[in-house]
């Protein structure tokens, strides 16, 4: 926890196999005037390992519990909260169960089903997805380096990609194999309508796990939201560009 006690709460989650440490580019930004919350999953970054339940997190829904918990705990209201990835998935799941803790949802790089289904471009095949989970079940530190680079996007900046692989590595493969399955086998179109709270879609260019066109799902189809085209590129817009993404969510918010 950090910025002004007093301050609107905002609260940053990460996405698959990262940690809170990949929002330290956006919250500094915020900590000015607002209360700002970085957490990391149970599985993932410095959390308890020992609370890691297989059954309990075999559904995003158990993420979004650890989420509900931890405002009620905090007790935090009109919370704005910051999903990056998966984690905008988790975010309306944790507001359907508590909606009267929640202010905004700011969703960066959503998808709420990654497989395409008939018209539904998510942006992978069926086949696709079982390759790459195949892939990380053989090999996760070869999976990590060479999906990282990809996910990032910014060839241009080899640091970025390396600061991901790092990431992706330092999780439990057991972890990284379930919550991968959890996450690319999701299916939350049907939860998008039931959202009633001002929400902004970020969306990166070039990405290559939630394209354009599962981002506009996403805003078609939560009302009222508002969709911001990012210039920057990737998967990663808080390490890649946290100054376009913190002033696109300051905008918002204002």
């Amino acid at each position: 926890m950090s910025g002004v006690p007093d301050g609107r709460p905002m609260v940053f989650a990460h996405g698959y196999g990262c940690d809170q440490n990949m929002w330290r580019f956006v919250v500094s930004d915020f900590e000015v005037d607002h209360r700002v919350v970085t957490f990391d999953h149970v599985g993932f970054g410095q959390s308890d390992l020992s609370a890691y339940d297989p059954v309990k997190y075999n559904s995003l829904r158990g993420y979004a519990a650890d989420v509900v918990e931890m405002l009620r705990e905090l007790e935090l209201t009109d919370v704005v909260f910051v999903g990056h990835s998966v984690s905008a998935m988790i975010g309306v799941l944790a507001y359907l169960e508590a909606p009267e803790r929640f202010g905004v949802l700011v969703m960066v790089g959503p998808s709420a089903r990654y497989v395409d289904d008939g018209d539904y471009a998510g942006g992978f095949s069926r086949e696709q997805i079982r390759e790459l989970l195949d892939s990380l079940d053989a090999n996760q530190l070869g999976w990590s380096a060479a999906m990282a680079p990809a996910i990032m996007g910014n060839p241009d900046r080899p640091e970025l990609a390396a600061e991901l692989t790092n990431s992706f590595c330092r999780t439990s493969p057991d972890v990284a194999r379930q919550f991968a399955r959890v996450s690319f086998l999701s299916d939350n179109r049907a939860d998008l309508p039931r959202v009633q709270v001002p929400t902004l879609v970020l969306q990166c260019s070039q990405d290559v796990i939630a394209p354009e066109s599962a981002g506009r799902y996403v805003h078609e189809h939560v009302l009222g939201s508002a969709f911001t085209q990012l210039a920057a590129t990737g998967h990663c817009p808080n390490l890649s560009a946290p100054e376009e993404t913190a002033a696109a969510i300051r905008a918002f918010l204002q």
